[in-house]
């Protein structure tokens, strides 16, 4: 047993599974992430990564890798940059919980958005990376990729408004007004459906990228477990609310920081150039988006709380994070008024 895998049985799997595998096999777990535990493992000369569901109670509909297996595969050959996967394990018999190999890539992840560490003009090339590549996700065809029925057709944010309420009320734990707030404010000032679908990451921000050891290139957008079919401004305002955290927050934002002086794209000038890539004109209730999106971390991040409670989070910093629920309801409100 190795930090909660069980390596006689994973050994076992993957000798049936990854090609050219050669062991002895090691496990290391990765720090950070409250979602599905992450290891990196290392068989011979050959490194793997592998993804597990949390072990214990989990809310429905939660930490699906299955899916994650799904759009890695259905992305692997396109322009949108992911890990190669390799095998997916449904049978939670061998390690106690669903998982999948995919491919070791040797890069930089950055957990500062103002990237202190590299110089001006190579963090201007970054956040235009990470523009153009949400760029060409949402203008991947789903159906050529064969991810047409990844998620469910029908008004986006109404089922997500919808979703993420029952899975707050699922795992709430005492009431914060301001989330009842979101939740009464939300549904009522949705915008009408334009119709618009596509593939959506839904946790698309700087700390699930991984960069090109010394370039300014992504190589790699991780953790899809929460990715659908839907509206591609989720994504969008997603990123940009990341930017509005204050400094000490818990979770590193750009607030009080001057963009400029960093040579970091304001929020006009960054979904302007967004706008001109995927070929439509300025966008309207740009409020809604962001307290939609405050309002589904926060909803998120009930859930680390409920877990950190009975003892299933992931990592030592589920406490830290369930802390920042009250924070992000009441920035998430701030968009209401």
């Amino acid at each position: 047993m190795a930090q909660g895998l069980d390596l006689t049985h994973l050994d076992t799997w993957i000798r049936g599974h990854v090609p050219a595998f050669e062991g002895p096999l090691l496990a290391e777990k990765f720090a950070g992430g409250q979602s599905n535990p992450t290891f990196k493992l290392t068989a011979g000369e050959n490194q793997y990564v592998l993804r597990r569901k949390p072990q214990g109670t989990l809310l429905a509909s939660a930490h699906a890798v299955d899916r994650e297996f799904r759009v890695l595969s259905a992305l692997d050959p396109t322009n949108v940059p992911v890990p190669t996967p390799i095998a997916l394990c449904e049978d939670e018999s061998f390690i106690g919980s669903m998982f999948y190999i995919m491919e070791y890539l040797e890069g930089r992840i950055f957990w500062d958005p103002a990237l202190p560490e590299v110089s001006d003009e190579d963090r201007a090339a970054i956040y235009d990376q990470m523009n153009r590549v949400m760029a060409d996700m949402h203008m991947v065809d789903i159906n050529d990729v064969g991810l047409g029925d990844y998620g469910k057709p029908g008004n986006y944010f109404e089922r997500q408004i919808g979703r993420w309420t029952k899975q707050y009320r699922a795992a709430e734990t005492e009431t914060i007004p301001e989330m009842e707030k979101l939740i009464d404010w939300l549904p009522k000032n949705m915008p009408e459906d334009d119709g618009r679908v596509s593939l959506v990451h839904g946790d698309y921000r700087l700390d699930n990228m991984i960069f090109h050891p010394t370039e300014p290139r992504i190589i790699a957008i991780l953790d899809w477990e929460l990715s659908t079919l839907g509206h591609p401004l989720a994504d969008l305002a997603y990123q940009l609310m990341a930017w509005q955290f204050p400094r000490e927050a818990g979770i590193n934002g750009l607030s009080g920081l001057s963009r400029e002086e960093l040579n970091i794209p304001d929020d006009e000038s960054y979904i302007k150039t967004y706008c001109e890539r995927t070929g439509q004109p300025g966008i309207e209730d740009w409020n809604f988006y962001m307290a939609f999106c405050f309002f589904r971390l926060a909803s998120i991040t009930q859930g680390i709380r409920k877990r950190a409670q009975i003892g299933t989070a992931s990592s030592p910093e589920a406490a830290a994070k369930a802390a920042m629920v009250e924070p992000l309801s009441t920035m998430g409100a701030s968009y209401t008024d």
